[in-house]
């Protein structure tokens, strides 16, 4: 699997209110996207990242603009399934 890099985020109002509800603050998920354990694709060609921010966990849904660069759907905090699989490649 190749392994993305997430140079530039695009920021949006919707973005960054909808990751507001889900208490996730800007630095959480740029730092998530720097340090990003493991991604699959999903539907309409949209990413799943799981990542880490300090000891928070955290997902990122992500939509490719561009080489390096992804528009940021949504993040939140990971599910058991995200985690117990981040753990798996940790190891």
């Amino acid at each position: 699997m190749t392994r993305i890099k997430v140079r530039i985020l695009i920021w949006d109002e919707y973005n960054l209110e909808h990751i507001k509800k889900h208490g996730i603050e800007i630095e959480e998920v740029i730092e998530t996207g720097e340090n990003l354990v493991y991604h699959r694709r999903t539907y309409k060609d949209r990413f799943l990242a799981v990542g880490r921010s300090g000891k928070r966990i955290i997902t990122l849904i992500l939509s490719r603009k561009d080489m390096g660069k992804y528009y940021l759907v949504t993040a939140r905090d990971s599910d058991k399934k995200e985690r117990k699989k981040l753990y798996e490649k940790e190891s």
